[in-house]
């Protein structure tokens, strides 16, 4: 069974902005430690062929959901 690597976007990136964009939230099934807080969606994918892991992104909360756009509301 292939290991898990559990991924999120960062809240406080913005578009265009050359900072890395997401962060490892856990790891499952491998052996395998984390020394960088944010990494880059290429990073993750070489790491996880690497290891033959699975990427899966978590889900934003509805609290950090994309806000409606002005003038849609009923």
């Amino acid at each position: 069974m292939p290991g898990k690597i559990f991924y999120r976007e960062r809240r406080k990136t913005a578009e265009g902005e050359k900072k890395p964009r997401y962060r490892v939230v856990a790891v499952a099934g491998t052996d395998l430690k984390m020394y960088s807080n944010h990494l880059r969606m290429s990073e993750l994918k070489h790491i996880a062929q690497s290891e033959k892991a699975q990427l899966i992104c978590l889900p934003k909360g509805e609290k950090h959901a994309d806000p409606e756009p002005a003038g849609t509301s009923a």
